[in-house]
């Protein structure tokens, strides 16, 4: 049972039933009532990601195992 959704459609992101166009490239850090979406933990977090994209944030992983 999910009761709330987070998903992206194109250039739109989609968080519960609200749905507004991106404001950053892959998102990464959408800012949303003071947290920022992390779509690779799929969770909100209390500061922005201080990565630019999914890549980076990719590379820092296999790197040092772990944010």
């Amino acid at each position: 049972m999910t009761l709330w959704k987070v998903k992206s459609e194109g250039e739109y992101i989609v968080m519960g039933n609200q749905r507004r166009k991106m404001i950053t490239a892959n998102g990464c850090n959408e800012p949303f009532k003071g947290r920022f979406w992390c779509p690779r933990k799929r969770w909100f977090m209390n500061g922005p990601c201080p990565f630019l994209n999914k890549q980076e944030c990719g590379n820092y992983r296999q790197m040092c195992g772990g944010l």
